[in-house]
Formats: C-alpha cells, sequence, structure tokens
C-alpha cells in the first residue's frame, strides 16, 4: 500500500515567474506573499534552498531561548519560524497563516531571493541572516532533496539537474543570482550575511573566549554549553551571538 501511495503521488512542474522558476503554489498565492505584513521586530531567515535553513532555524531558537531545549520542543520548526512563501495541501495552514497569527517578536524563513522579497521586510528594517553555501555541495544537497521530497519536481539522473541547476531552472531559480542578490542587498539593510563554510571553521575555544570579551553572562554561556553536543551548533552559535548581542541588540538576549 505505502508502495501504491508514493507511486500515486504526482510531482508538481515549476512555473516561470518574473523570471524565476517557482512551485505553482506560490505563483497562484502571489499576492498574498508579496503583500505580507512584516513587523519591526522579525527576524527573516534567508538561504537558497539547502543551504542550511534548518540548522539556522534550530540554532536561533536555542539562542532566543537560551538553551531550554523543552521551550524550542514547544512546536514543530515550521511553527517556531514559518516558511511564509509555502502554501501545502489543506488542512495544513500556509505559512502565511502561522506567521499572522504568531506574537510578536518573530522569526521566518524565506528562500525568495531579494528582489521577490515582501517589501514589508526591507521597509520596517527587519533584521535578516541570510546564509550562502557554496554551489557543489548546494547542488548535490538539492539534488537529493529533490529526489526524496516527492511534492516538489523530480530532479531526473544528476546529470539532468546539474545542467538545470547551472542554468538556474531549478526552484528559486539561480544559485549565483541567489547569493549574488543579497550579497548586493546586504550594504543597504540590515542583513548580516554568513557563509556556511566559514561557519564550521570557528573553533570551539574561540566561543568561549568572545563570550568573556563580550561580558555575556551566564544565560547565553549556558547556551552555548548545551549546544557543545555537536560542534557545528557550536560554532554556528558563535556567530549569531556576535550578531545578535553586538549588531542587533535583539531584546530576547
Amino acid at each position: 500500500m505505502e508502495s501504491l501511495d508514493a507511486k500515486s503521488i504526482k510531482r508538481p512542474k515549476l512555473v516561470e515567474f518574473k523570471g524565476i522558476p517557482m512551485l505553482s503554489e506560490m505563483v497562484e498565492n502571489w499576492n498574498l506573499i508579496s503583500g505580507f505584513q512584516a513587523r519591526p521586530d522579525d527576524l527573516l531567515l534567508c538561504t537558497y534552498p539547502k543551504a542550511g535553513t534548518t540548522w539556522l532555524q534550530e540554532i536561533v531558537d536555542m539562542v532566543q531561548h537560551r538553551g531550554d531545549a523543552q521551550k524550542c520542543a514547544r512546536a514543530p520548526i515550521y511553527q517556531r519560524s514559518p516558511y511564509i512563501e509555502i502554501f501545502p495541501p489543506k488542512p495544513i495552514p500556509s505559512g502565511l497563516e502561522l506567521a499572522e497569527a504568531m506574537p510578536s517578536p518573530r522569526t521566518l524563513k524565506s528562500h525568495l531571493p531579494v528582489h521577490l522579497l515582501p517589501t514589508s521586510f526591507l521597509e520596517q528594517n527587519c533584521k535578516i541572516i541570510y546564509v550562502a553555501r557554496n554551489a557543489k555541495d548546494n547542488a548535490v544537497s538539492y539534488f537529493h532533496f529533490q529526489r526524496m521530497n516527492k511534492i516538489i519536481p523530480d530532479p531526473g539522473t544528476w546529470e539532468d539537474f546539474l545542467e538545470n541547476f547551472i542554468a538556474g531552472k531549478v526552484t528559486y531559480g539561480s544559485w549565483f543570482d541567489h547569493v549574488r542578490g543579497w550579497w548586493e542587498a546586504k550594504d543597504h539593510h540590515s542583513i548580516l550575511y554568513l557563509f556556511y563554510e566559514d561557519i564550521k571553521e570557528v573553533s570551539i575555544s574561540h566561543a568561549f573566549t568572545w563570550t568573556d570579551v563580550l561580558r555575556l553572562y551566564f544565560p547565553l554561556k549556558r547556551t552555548l554549553r548545551l549546544l557543545t553536543t555537536n560542534v557545528h551548533q557550536i560554532r554556528f552559535t558563535f556567530f549569531l551571538l556576535l550578531f545578535l548581542v553586538v549588531t542587533f541588540s535583539l531584546p530576547y538576549l
């Protein structure tokens, strides 16, 4: 039965919208997406698909809740930081519905290129974290994700997918245009631009040294210690603490 059900799933086709291949549900609901009203204290997490998005969501949530694992398990990740342009089959609520029902301050997620981002995020001077991943690893991860996920287009063979990836004929378009667009926007808006590979290279000892230099007190240092079970998480948390405390001075820290 499971095999039969899997075979019955029809993968969607991409629709070109303003020069960007998108899922048809997004295009059909574009007026709702583009009209989304951001709030001044929103934090937006944005990446090209398969560039560390879920990792970013979980680490930010852990930092916001001072390392309290129980609080971070309060709901699935898609409810804690809604994916604003996604419209899953009913009765699952859309990302916009989840976002609009959230109290402030909200943490939200998007894969949109910067020129398609709802303008309210920039008008409200919302804080944005963007993570870029090198094209090779990003492409490999994206390919395997599309093979696994039956509700997005079939990637075909690796050769087919790589050709489409290079040509920008995958969901959300060209990797190069995406990362370049956000890079160019970072100097004009409240955007922290991080590189996936750089995050992995930061040492744990430096993380603790900087918490002392910045005079971060017990709750934040405790957050770091709770995350030491995963070396990549502790490295990422170091970057986020510097960002949240020094650059943005967010109230929940």
